[in-house]
């Protein structure tokens, strides 16, 4: 009888572990990327991505700026808070992300992509598809507008419920960072030496930048500045998705001290070289690096809300 007691108490704790272990997991999938899935929508707006490719190549036919202008607000969005759509909501007191110093230099054509193709997805799906998500496909659709891989896009992401200028500072890449800087800052948002230089976009003038570039660069600086101007970053092919960025480096015209930094430093040249060498290297590399951002902060739940408008939290 004794026997017979304890061996129901292990059963009844092995079953207590198994519910407890149930729990855990399925907390774990309630969280960021658990809840991801490249079918997510499927069922409840399953032309989601047509419509969204539809918006984005109508807006690029109008301006290549749609390329550069939504990459860059993806990556900004998602290295502040998450990949959450903040850096999109506007404040009457401009304190919003977007107002922010770092932030004043992202193109009003990405944002316009966005708001645009959730304009025409709320007209089919009403209240299912997160600006989180569109500006996601977006930045998939980009790249292969300009002649760049194409990829599968994770779905699920809610909407942030944040958006404060305030927080931005601290956050995004500095122009004059070294290698360390750069790999410290990727590293807390999970992106690796490798998804950091397959994503790199710098910003400051390096000092051991080619004459001739050099030269290149001053033709476009007028006496009296003019914001509206601006230096393409790849001075050979600037409108096409390629690794000539990583050729230009090698060849000393890195536009800015975090590029030049990426050649310069040895633990990371055999990287940059393998890139300018190889575009199925750099764009297998790309395609990893953009899925991991894409998960960065993600949102679930009560954390985050559909947005019946990208520009402003629901009411």
């Amino acid at each position: 009888m004794e026997r017979k007691r304890g061996v129901l108490m292990e059963m009844r704790k092995m079953q207590a572990w198994r519910r407890l272990c149930l729990v855990m997991v399925l907390l774990m999938v309630g969280q960021g990327e658990g809840q991801l899935a490249e079918n997510f929508y499927s069922s409840s707006c399953p032309n989601v991505e047509a419509i969204v490719k539809q918006e984005v190549s109508t807006k690029f036919s109008q301006t290549f700026t749609t390329i550069p202008a939504t990459l860059r607000l993806f990556f900004h969005d998602c290295f502040v808070e998450g990949c959450d759509a903040s850096v999109l909501i506007s404040s009457p007191n401009g304190d919003a992300e977007k107002d922010s110093d770092d932030n004043l230099s992202l193109a009003g054509d990405g944002f316009d992509t966005v708001i645009k193709a959730k304009q025409s997805v709320e007209a089919a799906c009403p209240g299912i598809v997160s600006c989180a998500d569109i500006l996601a496909l977006a930045a998939r659709d980009v790249v292969v507008l300009a002649g760049g891989p194409s990829f599968s896009v994770e779905l699920g992401r809610r909407d942030g419920l944040i958006s404060q200028a305030s927080r931005v500072a601290g956050n995004l890449p500095e122009p004059s960072f070294d290698l360390d800087q750069l790999n410290s800052m990727f590293a807390r948002h999970n992106l690796s030496q490798l998804d950091m230089i397959a994503l790199s976009g710098a910003h400051t003038v390096d000092p051991s930048l080619d004459s001739d570039y050099a030269k290149q660069l001053m033709s476009g600086c007028p006496q009296n500045v003019d914001p509206s101007i601006a230096i393409d970053m790849d001075p050979v092919t600037p409108r096409t998705f390629d690794n000539e960025y990583y050729q230009n480096l090698v060849a000393g015209k890195g536009l800015f001290t975090s590029d030049e930094a990426l050649f310069s430093d040895p633990s990371s040249q055999p990287t940059v070289t393998d890139f300018a060498n190889s575009p199925g290297e750099f764009n297998g590399a790309f395609i990893t690096a953009m899925r991991k951002l894409g998960r960065v902060g993600v949102k679930t739940g009560d954390q985050g809300e559909i947005r019946k408008d990208c520009t402003a939290f629901n009411s």
